[in-house]
């Protein structure tokens, strides 16, 4: 397809922009963009029943991985599939390095037990509205946990910090009682297209993913700390080298 020949490689809108559109909120003027692990309830949560393991809202558990909510269409080579539906060995069109097959796509699911409460804040995604970034950019309504990083002016940053109120908010997710996540694990670090907006893969994760089994079968025991594949960007407008361990 056309559109797969020359990838765009981030969100062409400078940080001075972004911070006048006040689409970088001034609440975390401080924080820093790190990497930490995956969307995960507390530990205590878990029913250790493969794929029926759920976190317990009311814990306050993760929620702070770099996943996508179940029913997000990720690009692949010849079009966009859910990616809930993505295989391992799919090819994905990536911001640096090309096709690049999908090596593991972890998934975790949290669950109220008190369906009358309202959901933990952190375990709420953001939701990026249609073209809130750009023209098109996403071309519709993009749904990430809060630190799940998206390319902007070649460098990263998470979508909670980019929370405006507006066409930015934390997700309310009233409406249901069971939030699925699904995060993608390429070789290396990297961007790929959800909704047509350039969001990052896995780069740290633990085993709180309700499959982590399967992935110590295929690869053993994981890197805890992968090179990231571009600038990580803190919000008082420093930038961390992109060979950054933290």
């Amino acid at each position: 397809m056309a559109y797969l020949e020359k990838p765009r490689t981030g969100i062409a809108r400078s940080r001075r922009n972004l911070i006048k559109a006040g689409v970088i909120g001034a609440s975390a003027a401080f924080a820093y963009l790190t990497t930490t692990s995956p969307a995960a309830a507390d530990n205590n949560n878990k029913n250790n029943q493969g794929d029926n393991n759920q976190g317990d809202n009311n814990n306050q558990g993760g929620g702070n991985g770099k996943c996508f909510l179940k029913g997000t269409m990720i690009r692949i080579a010849d079009g966009d599939r859910k990616v809930e539906d993505l295989a391992v060995g799919d090819l994905l069109p990536t911001v640096f390095g090309g096709m690049c097959p999908i090596q593991w796509i972890g998934r975790y699911s949290f669950k109220k037990s008190n369906q009358a409460e309202a959901w933990a804040k952190d375990v709420l995604p953001v939701r990026v509205a249609c073209s809130a970034l750009g023209p098109d950019a996403p071309h519709t309504d993009l749904y990430v946990t809060q630190e799940h990083a998206l390319l902007i002016d070649d460098v990263l940053v998470t979508a909670g910090s980019l929370i405006n109120g507006t066409s930015i908010r934390l997700y309310d997710a009233s409406e249901h009682n069971q939030l699925g996540f699904f995060h993608i694990k390429l070789a290396r670090h990297n961007v790929i297209y959800a909704e047509g907006a350039p969001c990052e893969t896995v780069r740290n994760f633990d085993d709180s993913a309700v499959n982590f089994d399967e992935y110590l079968r295929r690869y053993g025991p994981p890197i805890a700390q992968e090179t990231p594949c571009a600038t990580l960007l803190s919000l008082d407008g420093r930038r961390s080298p992109a060979d950054e361990k933290g």
